[in-house]
């Protein structure tokens, strides 16, 4: 039984205004959370960095935002998610304000870190949103949420023009404002979530870091994790990474690049809505299938010599692919509460944290391989290993589950 159906009823429209004002705060996060892959191409001209410096610079807000998702995810659990995320957006927002006053790449890794907690805010919203559907809809409720991804596309639009106009510092200081605006805006306009007030009405304690951490145990969590270092982590490292790739393979200026790569993060990320709804109605596993062999057979084509592949071709195979992983993403999240009702804090934040490391180390790993390799084309030979070692591992999986006779939560198979 969903805490939904144990806790008091709430008001008709309740569950409504929290999923989406929590979507209007993550967009915005993730806007902030990507800012790199826009101001860090001109920081890199300013500095002269290298592929792998670069790599690193944009992919340390990501680092941050990865590792504190599975704290903040148990603390959403303790301390509320309204709270929680509150207090996450405005840290994001100060750490961005600063870091429009960094000078030396020094400075720019550390501010680089106090702005990934906006990152962070993903496991807060799953913990913080999920409570409030019945299990039937979360699959679609959690879609939503997570089409908040969309924020990436809000900064590859609009920072390489505020950029233009007065600095890649105005970008950091405008972003700044905008997310302290929501954090007080949210704060105003949400109420706690039913499974912390129905905790603290109760009186009941918060659960042992042994009990939260428990689940981890489960080598299902970590096959989980994979899919999302593949799908949440290649999305993310693809919406840093395209703008630098589009330059540097097709000759695109700033602006141009920017808009490609805002136009793949756009099904990214509204129709990872459109995966719950799926996951919902088909099953998250099938959902998932779908997702890895047509991911497999995308990254093999992309895997080609850049030289091979036109500037058409390329955009139309991106976005086949970066629609197929926003489906995928979904259906990973619709796993947790099937599976981990009691534990979505500490398993949505486990998943979450791996996806987002996946975000931070492909962008370096990127760099790398150009750099030894000379191939553009190198990143997607490596995402091409990842999709199909998840498609081998979790096909094998299955199949050991029907041979056992284990059988899934209807809402997951």
């Amino acid at each position: 039984m969903s805490v939904i159906e144990k806790a008091e009823p709430m008001s008709a429209g309740e569950p409504a205004k929290a999923l989406w004002i929590s979507t209007a705060a993550f967009t915005l996060c993730f806007a902030v959370w990507t800012i790199f892959a826009i101001i860090g191409i001109r920081i890199k001209q300013d500095l002269g960095l290298n592929e792998a410096e670069f790599g690193l610079l944009v992919g340390t807000p990501v680092l941050t935002g990865s590792l504190v998702r599975i704290v903040l995810g148990i603390w959403t659990g303790r301390y509320g998610g309204r709270l929680v995320y509150t207090i996450t957006m405005l840290a994001a927002a100060l750490a961005t304000f600063l870091l429009s006053y960094a000078q030396t790449y020094s400075q720019m890794l550390i501010a680089g870190l106090g702005v990934g907690l906006a990152g962070g805010s993903f496991a807060v919203g799953v913990a913080y949103v999920s409570p409030f559907f019945p299990a039937e809809k979360q699959g679609t409720a959690l879609g939503i949420f997570g089409a908040g991804n969309v924020g990436a596309a809000v900064t590859k639009f609009a920072a390489p023009f505020v950029l233009l106009a007065w600095g890649w510092q105005a970008v950091a200081e405008i972003w700044a404002v905008c997310l302290a605006l929501m954090a007080i805006v949210f704060w105003f306009t949400t109420t706690d979530d039913p499974a912390f007030r129905l905790r603290r009405e109760r009186g009941v304690a918060s659960r042992s870091l042994a009990q939260e951490f428990a689940p981890l145990q489960n080598v299902q969590v970590w096959r989980f994790s994979l899919y999302y270092f593949f799908a949440f982590g290649g999305f993310v490292a693809l919406s840093l990474w395209l703008p630098r790739y589009l330059v540097g393979v097709y000759g695109f200026n700033l602006e141009t690049a920017g808009m490609v790569a805002a136009c793949y993060s756009i099904p990214g990320s509204i129709f990872r809505a459109f995966g719950g709804v799926l996951s919902d109605k088909k099953g998250a596993r099938s959902v998932m299938y779908t997702m890895l062999a047509v991911s497999a057979v995308a990254t093999l084509i992309l895997s080609l010599p850049a030289a091979t592949i036109t500037p058409a071709i390329f955009i139309v195979v991106i976005f086949v692919l970066g629609f197929f992983m926003s489906l995928g993403k979904a259906a990973v999240y619709k796993h947790i509460p099937a599976y981990y009702p009691e534990s979505v804090g500490a398993v949505g934040g486990i998943v979450g944290m791996m996806g987002g490391l996946g975000g931070f180390i492909l962008p370096i790993a990127f760099g790398l391989l150009k750099d030894m390799t000379g191939l553009w084309s190198s990143c997607f030979l490596l995402l091409f290993a990842i999709v199909v070692a998840s498609l081998i591992w979790m096909h094998l999986s299955v199949k050991q589950l029907s041979r056992q006779g284990h059988s899934a939560p209807v809402a997951a198979t």
